[in-house]
């Protein structure tokens, strides 16, 4: 029974470790692609941290309330179909997306700020990403049943710095 037990918890614990890890590595490929696509289109990106999870964006978007995004797209498709004569084709912008799972917690550090900044319906942040490939150095924390994963990003390379975790 001993050993059937240590290995359940195992199994569990290692299954929040994986989800954790999984999520912090997905927030990693976007904030590297933001960083890239600044880069090459020459616009500001942006990573938007909400309570469904992390998107990624032009920064002109990003700074729109979302309840007001929907009314801004119809407006712009609207707007490229009559400059298009009816072919608004796509707009050459990315955009991405990634949920977190049920139960996950997201908070963001600013840089020179000591305060985790827990994302709620009520408040999003923005990481800007430059055109010239640089973006401040921020501090993701995702938290699930007691456990949690922090890392702060590189304000040069959008990799992952410095990470600490416990996994409960």
């Amino acid at each position: 029974m001993l050993l059937v037990g240590a290995g359940v918890a195992s199994v569990y614990l290692s299954s929040d470790e994986r989800k954790l890890t999984t999520g912090i590595g997905e927030i990693e490929l976007m904030a590297k692609r933001a960083r890239s696509v600044a880069t090459l289109q020459q616009k500001p990106y942006a990573l938007e941290f909400s309570e469904l999870g992390v998107g990624l964006m032009p920064l002109a978007e990003a700074m729109i309330d979302p309840d007001e995004r929907e009314s801004f797209y119809a407006e712009r498709e609207r707007a490229a179909e009559e400059f298009m004569g009816g072919d608004g084709g796509g707009d050459g912008l990315v955009r991405d997306m990634w949920e977190m799972e049920e139960g996950m917690a997201l908070r963001v550090q600013r840089w020179g700020n000591a305060t985790w900044f827990e994302i709620t319906p009520r408040l999003r942040q923005v990481w800007r990403f430059d055109p010239g490939g640089v973006c401040e150095p921020v501090g993701v924390r995702l938290e699930r049943d007691g456990s949690w994963m922090e890392v702060v990003f590189h304000p040069l390379t959008a990799s992952i710095a410095d990470e600490a975790s416990e996994f409960n």
